[in-house]
């Protein structure tokens, strides 16, 4: 593949759950804050761009959009170039491309050139970085993947807390085009994130004679040809399932945040109390999502990390239902708090879960094609919830809306985890009966080649071999045996 040195997990490699992979940790968070803060960040410049090229507010809404469609939209093509190029190299292309997005932008003369640069360039490039610091911190953790994925997504409410503030000192001091143009330089971090993902090296070369032979053998054992995009992840039920539910919950999972300041305004609250809501917000989600992850990677918790991942998404849906009867300003810091621990949960443990159900090999393509399909639900829903706001002039409505979808994605995912898990359980048990009936096989082909040595070798020794050898089966019998009474049911 044109030399380059691909991260695509070689067989016999361990996830090393540490050491490096808390540079990798650290990209991820850097990379996932930057992913998602962005395009809320950039709203800070909307009153410039309304006055410097005389559009309304829908029409500069349209670059948050933009920047969010690229980052799901395009999940697809990342997943065809991480498996062709590999993630490092896809990572620092994208950082080229986030912050030239920027800089160009920062010479733009209509709204137009705005759309083109920050929304399509500089999404592209958050997209090519998002999705592969996903793959690496996958590839990098296995008993500590959980605690991982929940301390990287805490990037996102940190660097909302960090960019927000910083855009509006910028426009400040150096107007829109300054601002732009810094936020440009910013983005080459992401290049810097991208050179931490290092790949994975193979296990060192075996010095025994019979493992070089077991290791040549295996070489010259025909491989397949490794699919750009594995559609097969598609006939996982478990994945099917996940995939639903994730798109049902983002139609209303980016509602609130969306709407609660306006929601606040409109009961006559000042600006300032208004946007302090948001502040809570963001501040009880970064403590929410590590805290969410640990719990996910307890041993007692991990397998049934499907079923937690159900509570938050039900958690979340049950707080915006009853937010929608909130009158009163404190009424909406309540909701902010526990919608920021609903929202911090569900942040934490959407990948993690995802991880679980498709495992290493197939996560690159899974992770595409999921965001492929959450692509279509945000630019769904969002607007859908405006035009509903539009036709009742209630905000009532739109939190009923939101809570309905993102509880009805809480139970597809828990009954359908539920209801597939009696057929699973039975593939699990077919294997470990063909393997104790091959073991079965082996020792008493272990038994005959003992029998066969008593022509060669004194009696007792060969009866001696072939009891040890009947032991032997016997053992590896009841080994398996025990395997499968006490093989722990996961879900999905």
């Amino acid at each position: 593949m044109g030399g380059v040195a691909l991260d695509d997990g070689p067989s016999g490699v361990k996830a090393p759950d540490g050491g490096w992979g808390w540079a990798v940790l650290v990209g991820g968070f850097v990379i996932t804050g930057f992913s998602y803060a962005f395009p809320k960040a950039v709203g800070v410049f909307f009153k410039e761009l309304i006055r410097e090229f005389d559009v309304g507010y829908s029409d500069c809404s349209w670059i948050s959009s933009l920047l969010l469609a690229m980052l799901y939209g395009t999940g697809p093509l990342c997943s065809v170039l991480v498996t062709r190029y590999g993630c490092r190299p896809v990572m620092m292309v994208g950082g080229l491309f986030a912050s030239l997005g920027m800089i160009l932008a920062s010479f733009a003369t209509s709204i137009i050139h705005i759309y083109i640069c920050t929304g399509v360039i500089t999404g592209l490039g958050l997209a090519l970085n998002f999705q592969p610091s996903l793959i690496m911190l996958n590839r990098y953790f296995n008993e500590k993947r959980p605690l991982a994925n929940g301390l990287a997504a805490a990037g996102s409410p940190v660097a909302l807390c960090c960019l927000s503030p910083l855009g509006q000192v910028l426009q400040f001091h150096y107007g829109w085009r300054g601002g732009f143009l810094i936020l440009g330089g910013l983005l080459l971090n992401c290049c810097a994130c991208g050179a931490l993902m290092r790949p994975l090296l193979p296990p060192k070369k075996p010095h025994d004679p019979e493992e070089i032979a077991d290791v040549a053998a295996e070489e010259k054992k025909p491989q397949p040809k490794k699919k750009l995009l594995d559609f097969s992840v598609f006939k996982d039920r478990g994945f099917v399932i996940y995939t639903v539910a994730a798109s049902v919950m983002v139609l209303g999972l980016f509602i609130p945040p969306v709407f609660v300041v306006s929601y606040a305004k409109d009961l006559h609250y000042e600006d300032t109390k208004s946007a302090l809501l948001l502040t809570i917000l963001g501040f009880v989600d970064i403590f929410s999502r590590p805290t969410s992850g640990w719990i996910a990677g307890l041993k007692w918790m991990r397998p049934k990390t499907v079923y937690f991942f159900s509570f938050a998404m039900l958690f979340n849906g049950l707080t915006d239902l009853i937010c929608s009867q909130a009158t009163t300003y404190t009424g909406l810091v309540v909701f902010c708090i526990f919608f920021g621990i609903s929202y911090g949960m569900v942040g934490a443990l959407q990948f993690e879960v995802l991880m679980a159900i498709v495992g290493r090999e197939k996560f690159s393509s899974a992770i595409g094609l999921v965001l492929l399909m959450e692509a279509m639900a945000v630019l769904i829903g969002p607007p859908g919830a405006g035009r509903l706001l539009d036709a009742t002039h209630s905000y009532m409505y739109i939190f009923l809306l939101a809570g309905c979808e993102v509880t009805l994605s809480a139970f597809i995912l828990a009954l359908g985890n539920y209801l597939c898990l009696g057929k699973k359980q039975e593939e699990p048990q077919a294997e470990i009966e063909m393997g104790a009936t091959a073991a079965e096989r082996e020792g008493l082909n272990h038994a005959a080649k003992g029998e066969e040595d008593t022509d060669t070798e004194e009696e007792p020794k060969g009866g001696e071999k072939g009891t040890a050898a009947n032991a032997k089966a016997g053992e590896v019998v009841n080994i398996v045996k025990e395997v499968g009474e006490g093989n722990p049911e996961t879900s999905l």
